[in-house]
């Protein structure tokens, strides 16, 4: 008689990940991670990112807030922790607070270290002098120079909540906000893996909150 079908049993997961380690193989990076700072500590650095420049902390209703004031051509960025992207989606909700010479803020994404990286900002400054409007602008920062890759002339003013995003693939980077593409560059000069984080400049005091990676 023909014998009975055997079930077969699959690890789970967890076990998955011992066997894995157990064979000296490492598991992947996770293809999406988000942070949206639920039950970290106020007044605390969140779970999972750490302070490279600037002042930051969670505030109230579960935001990472940037409160740092530096000088004009200071950065101050969060990075991410334990990250290591090339081609990635990015995407986050902030919401400028305050800020005499400088908005808003941003990601920024394939950083080798606090000087070089790319950036998106959104910045609804409306200064009170000079030609300069609010504004949503592309960088790479190159060996700590700041060089503009695009731009787009955007309403500021406004104390509201807006989702940004960018995807770079390979030297292609297009940056959106609030569903709209507004940005779109191509670039060479970082096409290795690097950090994730999240980034303001001199003076802007800004809210963050859902920030999401997707490795593509």
């Amino acid at each position: 008689m023909p014998q009975p079908l055997r079930r077969l049993r699959f690890a789970r997961p967890a076990v998955l990940s011992v066997l894995l380690l157990q064979s000296g193989f490492a598991a992947p990076p996770a293809r999406l991670r988000t942070w949206d700072f639920s039950g970290d500590e106020p007044g605390a650095m969140a779970r999972g990112l750490s302070v490279a420049t600037g002042r930051w902390e969670v505030g109230t209703g579960e935001v990472l807030s940037q409160r740092g004031e530096r000088r004009m051509d200071a950065s101050n960025i969060a990075l991410a922790n334990s990250t290591s992207y090339r081609d990635v989606e990015l995407t986050v909700r902030l919401k400028a607070v305050t800020g005499e010479t400088e908005q808003g803020g941003g990601m920024i994404w394939r950083a080798k270290d606090t000087n070089n990286f790319y950036a998106v900002r959104y910045n609804p400054l409306v200064p009170r002098t000079g030609p300069r409007r609010p504004n949503l602008k592309l960088y790479k920062m190159e060996s700590g120079k700041l060089t503009q890759l695009d731009h787009a002339d955007i309403p500021g003013g406004d104390r509201e909540w807006h989702t940004l995003r960018v995807t770079s693939i390979g030297p292609r980077i297009i940056g959106e906000l609030d569903g709209e593409q507004l940005l779109e560059a191509d670039d060479d000069t970082f096409l290795d893996v690097g950090q994730v984080g999240l980034w303001t400049r001199a003076d802007a005091v800004t809210d963050f909150d859902d920030f999401t990676v997707l490795a593509r």
